[in-house]
């Protein structure tokens, strides 16, 4: 068969292995690009999770009392009497310009007193206000930057947005990883050690799940 011959038949498999490469390799400088940031995130806090216990924190906690004005204490003497509602909006933006914190979440209501919960990464907070007199106090609780990135990487406390994030973080890191699967296969006829390491990355967890974890 001649030289010719040959390129014309090996032709249609080369453009076929090139368009793969091609597309392949696109997707997965993208994907990696869009995760790289959020990669380096998850994978330091992974470390920071894994050794909690070892890791000193010192929670800090501040307090802040305030007068509700009289106008916004008779609005919430109007509410309910008892159960779980969000506050009056005029009452939440006095909330916001006082203590600097958003209260638009449920508050659980009593006759004496409403309890806003206002949990945060890396710490906590509640607003307690009196219904009869108008007392209210603030008090937060920071445990520092790495509690508040460890609780970034378990998507305590973190709102829908930073939820959304995570799932878009987790679909760029699906795409990665798909096409670096395909990519290793492509290449894996010239790389003798692509299978026994990939290999390697399934069994060695799989084994520490059988002989340690109990």
């Amino acid at each position: 068969m001649s030289g010719a011959a040959a390129r014309a038949r090996a032709a249609p498999g080369t453009g076929s292995r090139a368009f793969w490469l091609r597309h392949l390799h696109r997707w997965h400088w993208i994907s990696s690009a869009i995760c790289l940031i959020g990669m380096l995130l998850f994978a330091a806090t992974g470390i920071t999770l894994n050794h909690a216990a070892d890791i000193p924190a010192t929670p800090r906690t501040t307090t802040r009392e305030a007068t509700l004005p009289a106008p916004l204490l008779a609005a919430l003497a109007e509410g309910r009497a008892d159960g779980r509602a969000v506050v009056p909006e005029p009452v939440r933006r006095w909330i916001g310009r006082e203590f600097g914190a958003s209260a638009d979440r449920e508050a659980e209501w009593s006759r004496d007193e409403v309890y806003v919960p206002l949990p945060r990464p890396g710490g906590d907070a509640f607003l307690t206000i009196d219904r009869g007199s108008g007392a209210v106090q603030y008090e937060e609780t920071t445990r520092g930057w790495i509690a508040w990135l460890n609780d970034l990487h378990k998507g305590r406390n973190t709102g829908a947005a930073w939820s959304w994030f995570i799932d878009a973080f987790a679909v760029a890191c699906l795409v990665f990883c798909v096409t670096g699967l395909f990519l290793l296969h492509l290449h894996a006829g010239a790389r003798p050690l692509t299978w026994p390491l990939v290999g390697l990355g399934l069994a060695l967890p799989l084994l520490l799940v059988i002989l340690s974890i109990h």
